[in-house]
């Protein structure tokens, strides 16, 4: 007798797949300090100064209160101090002998840079003058550019001139590798000769760094200034506050120290609207 089997279970179905979630497109993690926060920090640094003057917890020979480096700003600026120039004078002659050696040294070490890069023996050349003098400070090496060049503005300019070379040299070199080689030889599959690939993918390839470099540079330039000002100088900000210490003017050398480091921040920060502007691709 014929036994009827019951039908086989069906098997279940599958479970429909699940959603993949939405990814928001990948930008580069860039951190951005909010400028409040920033304004809150000064004004407390600010503040933290004056208590401290008001309070007397330190003498005023060695930190004068905020007042009194305002009060010297307003006599710098008529010029009642030692010395007898304004303060705008002191910044011209410093902003002149920065910048002039500034701009030759863009003119010189980024295309010695790039060179470098490209190149094996403009490498072997240039590679071990940059690495031996470059960690020297240039107070070591001041008293022979006083005996090359005497006392007149040429020793003022290439002290300053040597600081902004090496950074600027190596940021150059360190930004010709950025090229890809598909960049390179894809130019290469076209016909394009050395100088096309210079102009069209090594040097855009390297713009990043060699501002990077120059950004670097800017602020080695404001470091040497006080040394360079040390050779005979009558005007600029460095002589105005090494003149300043050696009659215990704190008051001075500190309005000299905010003057400088003022200057240079908005430099620094005229460089970085530079980046921005040439370079509206980088990090995005």
């Amino acid at each position: 007798m014929d036994v009827a089997l019951p039908d086989a279970c069906p098997p279940e179905a599958a479970p429909p797949p699940a959603a993949l979630p939405v990814v928001a497109p990948f930008r580069a993690h860039r951190p951005r300090t909010p400028r409040l926060w920033s304004l809150l920090c000064v004004a407390g640094w600010l503040a933290l100064w004056w208590l401290a003057t008001a309070l007397q917890w330190v003498p005023p020979l060695f930190l004068p209160a905020p007042e009194a480096a305002l009060n010297a700003l307003a006599q710098a600026w008529r010029g009642d101090i030692q010395g007898g120039d304004a303060l705008w004078v002191h910044a011209q002659w410093s902003c002149l002998r920065v910048f002039g050696a500034f701009a030759l040294a863009v003119l010189t070490a980024v295309p010695v840079g790039i060179a470098m890069g490209v190149n094996r023996w403009a490498q072997a050349v240039f590679d071990p003058l940059l690495e031996f003098y470059r960690p020297l400070p240039p107070l070591a090496y001041l008293p022979l550019v006083v005996i090359w060049l005497g006392i007149d503005e040429a020793a003022k300019w290439l002290l300053i001139y040597l600081a902004c070379f090496a950074p600027m040299a190596l940021a150059a070199r360190a930004g010709t590798r950025n090229a890809s080689a598909e960049q390179v030889n894809a130019l290469r599959s076209l016909g394009a000769t050395r100088w096309q690939l210079l102009r069209h993918a090594i040097v855009p390839a390297a713009l990043p760094d060699i501002l990077v470099g120059l950004r670097i540079a800017m602020g080695f330039a404001w470091t040497t200034l006080v040394a360079a000002e040390m050779v005979a100088a009558t005007q600029g900000l460095g002589q105005m506050v090494l003149n300043a210490s050696n009659f215990l003017r704190t008051d001075i050398v500190v309005m000299g120290i905010f003057v400088i480091g003022t200057i240079a921040l908005l430099l620094d920060a005229l460089l970085r609207r530079l980046e921005r502007w040439l370079l509206p691709w980088h990090g995005r």
